[in-house]
Parts: C-alpha cells; structure tokens; sequence
C-alpha cells in the first residue's frame, strides 16, 4: 500500500537487450535460399534498362534553382533548404604537429532517415532493400535501405511524391525498433552530417513494388562481393546488426573508450565556415572548382533525369574525388578470436575522432610522396600477395552527393612482422564482436569503417 492508502503500482521493466536477436541475425546471415545473387544482380540491372535515367554535367549557370550567393560565393538553394557547398578552415591537434588547411565542404545540417524494414518470413528474418537510382553512382541504381530520404525530402520541399514506406520510421510504433541511432557521414566532404540509421520490424505485409524486394542478410553478404552492388547507406544501417560472438579481445572495451577518449584529448578538431569564394588553394570555373594542385577533389554540377523517383528532373552540385581510393583492414587473430587494426580518425568535417579503418586515402594523392609521409600500412596494403586477401571489391560512397566516388575495399591477413600486436601511435587492435557493439552507437565507428564492418561479416559467412 501507498502513503495515501493506494495499491503500489510495479513499474513494468523490460530486458535491456533483445537476447534472441543475435541469434535471429545468425539465421538470417546463414540463410542464402531464396533470391541468388544471379538473380538479384539481374534485377538491378533490369531496374537500370527498364527506367529512363541519365546524368549529365553542365556549367554552374545551368543549375535551376541553384548559385553562388552574392558576398560569400557560397553554392545555395534557392529555397534555403536542401544543402549549400561553403567554404571550411580546418586545423586537427595541438602545436608543434597541428595540420591546417581550407576546401570546399557540404554543409547539410537536416538528419535525414535512412531506414530499412524487416519482417520474418519462413521463420528467417529478412529486409526489405529498395532498387535506387543515385545520380552519383556508378551503374546509377544500387541495392538501397527501404527508405533513404533527407529531411527536405520526405517534407516535399522539392514539390515531388511521397516516399514510400516512410510512415514506419516516422512513426516506429507501426513495429518493433531492432536498430536506431545517429551515424556520422563522410567526414572529408561533409560538415558534421548525420543521419537517422533504423532498423524497424513489422508483422504484416507490406505493398508489394517493383522497386523493393525482400532479401536474408546472408543475400545480401553474397550481393557484398559484387562491384557496386551494395550502396553506400546500405552498407552503413546493417553494420549495426552482429550475430554472436566471444566476449574477449585483446584490450577490454573499457581500455578501448580510454585510448579513443586519449587520442580526442589530443587532437581536437577545430573548423570554421569560411566563404566560398576566394578560398584559399581553390579556383572556381564554369565547370568545376578545383584544387590548384588537381588533386584531392573538385565541385562540379550535373543535371539528372530519373524515371522512378520523387521528382523525374533535377540539377545540383556534386563533390567528385581525384581519383580512387583505398580503404582496407589489416586482420590478425589473438588466442583464436579475429581482430583488425583500427586508426584514429580525424576528418575536418567530424565532430571529434572516429575509429577508421587501417588504411583510408586515395594513393593518387601521395604519388612521388617520400615513403615516409605516406600514409601507414598503405604500401602493405597495395603490394599485398592475394592469397592474403579475404575481402575485395569496388564499393561506391554517397551518390546522391558524390560523383562516380569508389573505392577498392579490402580485407588482409597480416603477421607480427608488418603489423606488430603494439601498433604505432593512433592504430588499436580491435575484435570485430567489439566493432559491432560500437556500431550501434553515434561517433564511434566512422563511415568507411561500417562499410568494412559489413565486409568482415559478409567474410565471416563465406568462411
């Protein structure tokens, strides 16, 4: 009884984990039957023959809707919304190693969703994967969460349809949330942008569309050893689920949070918004604004036409990279449990350090660079013997900012010689079950290192 004379009322407590989806996850990794890649790859590439697409660049004076606004030269919408290019000072870490520089960045302050359903059929839990064009991707459509949408987007600032399937993450009581948490994008071309990674489970069917179908995890960790079959927010939202692993590895997670707590200490990222126009190291044309040197990346616009999306015609901005890029996990085992060699990650569009993979660059950038200034574990990785190679594939980034942006992800065996168990300063080895943990919370795992998350998993299931 109460104080007052009332019944006392036991507040209704919950499990703090779901304990049966790790093992659900394993199933549905294990599960190949049902849709082959063959027959996957063929529906993607009938979604790309039977809609009209195209993309075309043009002049910066052919964006409709776009221009550089007047003082700044800031690249903005007309409606305010959307994204606008700005200008970025950066500076990492504390004197004497602090490192400065300026370039263009997308500033896009809107978390948008991206969401993918999930539904179990035949006892096997599968996920709803959408048929998506991205005007920056190569091939154009790519295997997509069930919902991938800006806020400017799916609040029709565009004046187009509606998304479909959006009414689940918006409102998640439709179903049962598995997965939910604000993930950093790119932080190289992006200025503090997050999004909205969910996982949702429903019971019902769901409209059937020519555009979706439902696939097992372990479909969709075949479709990851394909070239460009698997897009970039794909990669990301279904980093965060893990089937069972070990609870050990070779540095608690307590003494991981400790070194990763140290190295943001120590190197702080600073940046500021600068104009535009005039940014020093860049040179704007009718075409592009480049670097003056021709590398890293440029700016340039395209128009785009798309038969199945919101909006069938559009122009805008996108960010395209000199060149391709690497990014690779060097693996060793410790007492039979699988770790990788994570790095220390400071992009000048972060909010602070992230865990990246061991290697992450474009090579292009460094040719003629003494060995010395080049980036660790790079020439391992591209001089590795491929009987070492567990993980290789060409995977394209955000094509709905970036243009043809891929890079060769790997994944390679290493031995104490080239990758000691006490790695050099900024490098910590981690268990993948550790990774996947991270995963499921904000600034922990950067973008790059989900996809490679992804990559191991895909692995793990082949082997």
């Amino acid at each position: 009884m109460t104080a007052t004379g009332g019944t006392r009322v036991r507040p209704a407590l919950k499990a703090r984990h779901d304990v049966a989806l790790p093992e659900r996850v394993a199933r549905s990794a294990a599960a190949l039957a049902g849709l082959p890649a063959d027959d996957a790859l063929g529906w993607l590439h009938r979604r790309r023959t039977d809609v009209p697409f195209s993309v075309d660049r043009i002049p910066f004076e052919e964006l409709e809707g776009w221009s550089f606004a007047p003082g700044t030269g800031n690249l903005v919408h007309r409606s305010g919304r959307f994204f606008t290019v700005e200008g970025l000072h950066v500076s990492v870490g504390e004197e004497p190693h602090r490192s400065k520089w300026h370039q263009p960045i997308i500033v896009q302050p809107e978390i948008g969703i991206l969401g993918i359903l999930a539904r179990e059929i035949d006892g096997v839990l599968h996920f709803l994967m959408q048929a998506k064009m991205e005007p920056g991707n190569p091939g154009l459509v790519q295997l997509s969460p069930t919902v991938q949408a800006t806020y400017s987007n799916y609040t029709k600032v565009h004046g187009g349809a509606s998304v479909r399937h959006l009414e689940y993450f918006t409102d998640p009581s439709r179903g049962r949330v598995l997965l939910d948490g604000l993930q950093s994008e790119h932080g190289s071309w992006f200025h503090r942008k997050r999004n909205r990674n969910m996982i949702v489970e429903v019971r019902d069917p769901v409209p059937e569309h020519e555009d979706f179908r439902w696939f097992t995890l372990g479909q969709i960790h075949a479709l990851m050893r394909h070239d460009h079959a698997v897009n970039l927010d794909a990669r990301s939202v279904l980093s965060g689920l893990g089937a069972p692993g070990t609870p050990y590895a070779l540095h608690s997670d307590t003494e991981l949070l400790s070194w990763l707590a140290g190295r943001r200490s120590t190197t702080p990222i600073r940046s500021e918004r600068v104009p535009l126009s005039g940014l020093r190291g860049w040179r704007r044309g009718r075409f592009s604004i480049d670097h003056e040197d021709d590398r890293h990346f440029r700016t340039v616009a395209v128009s785009v036409r798309a038969g199945n999306r919101e909006v069938g015609h559009w122009t805008q901005p996108l960010i395209e990279p000199r060149g391709q890029g690497t990014v690779a996990f060097l693996t060793r085992t410790f007492e039979g449990v699988p770790h990788v060699l994570i790095q220390a990650r400071a992009e000048g569009g972060l909010l602070d350090v992230e865990m990246g993979p061991t290697v992450q660059c474009v090579p292009r950038s460094y040719a003629g660079v003494p060995a010395a200034a080049r980036p660790l574990f790079l020439d391992l990785v591209t001089a590795a013997d491929p009987a070492r190679i567990r993980y290789s594939a060409l995977l394209s980034e955000e094509g709905g900012r970036f243009l043809d942006s891929v890079n060769h992800y790997l994944v390679l065996d290493a031995d104490e010689s080239e990758a000691p168990q006490i790695p050099p300063p900024g490098f910590r080895w981690v268990s993948r079950d550790q990774l996947t943990t991270l995963a499921t919370f904000s600034h922990y795992l950067n973008v790059q290192a989900r996809t490679l998350l992804l990559c191991l998993n895909a692995v793990a299931g082949r082997d």
